[in-house]
């Protein structure tokens, strides 16, 4: 039997998943486009990613140790950040 991760394994899993799939880094998405054509704003829906891996990159660090709610939240997030990207078009890495 398998053995899961601990919570703070399982959260530093969950960034490099993130980091490997979002286009953090990349600078055209960050950019606004005509106005009226996103559905969502590509812009501020990773934004909101961003901040949150600086944040628990952070915390990590620190030693603060996250709850299996905090992870089950962060996940559910980048899921649906990752369908609004899927209706603008813009590709997540898999």
């Amino acid at each position: 039997m398998e053995r899961k991760p601990d919570r703070v394994s399982a959260m530093k899993q969950l960034i490099v998943q993130i980091k490997t799939t979002f286009p953090l880094d990349s600078v055209d998405i960050f950019k606004c486009g005509p106005a009226n054509t996103c559905v969502g704003c590509p812009k501020k829906l990773l934004d909101l990613v961003d901040s949150e891996v600086n944040y628990w990159d952070a915390a990590l660090a620190q030693g603060v140790t996250p709850s299996l709610g905090d992870i089950s939240r962060f996940g559910k997030l980048c899921k649906n950040v990752h369908r609004g990207l899927q209706r603008n078009n813009i590709q997540a890495h898999h």
